[in-house]
């Protein structure tokens, strides 16, 4: 699964995910995409179920862009801990993702099996999605 090789610091804030996404909003590598239309942490484990079910329906024909990497860390305490002593240790990884963002781009593929596929795997997501063409 996707997380970073090194962090300058290991525990972040959790910050706020408000406002819509400025960058990473059109397409620029495939003719298809998803794009997402809610707020939400994309964590590693739902990008690569969403990566596995579009290269499985496509029988990896084509090629497959994965718009986003996970680089905030969430930390947990261990189950039955006591309040205090410190943050937790990282649990796993997200991604902030804002509404407007392209996540997967698709490329090499017809057109009814590229969306058939992004729809399957619009199932793996925790939010609304729009799927996104060129033409």
């Amino acid at each position: 699964m996707l997380s970073p090789k090194r962090t300058k610091y290991r525990k972040m804030q959790r910050g706020r995910m408000k406002g819509k996404a400025s960058r990473n909003i059109r397409l620029h590598h495939g003719n298809f995409g998803i794009q997402a239309l809610e707020p939400v942490w994309l964590t590693s484990r739902q990008i690569e179920a969403v990566r596995r079910t579009l290269s499985r329906y496509t029988k990896r024909t084509g090629r497959i862009w994965i718009k986003v990497f996970p680089d905030k860390s969430v930390t947990a305490r261990a189950q039955e801990s006591r309040m205090g002593s410190g943050k937790g240790a990282v649990d796993y990884w997200v991604v902030v993702v804002k509404p407007g963002m392209v996540l997967f781009e698709m490329d090499g593929v017809p057109k009814e099996i590229a969306l058939k596929a992004f729809h399957i795997a619009s199932y793996k997501l925790p939010i609304k999605i729009k799927i996104l063409s060129k033409n």
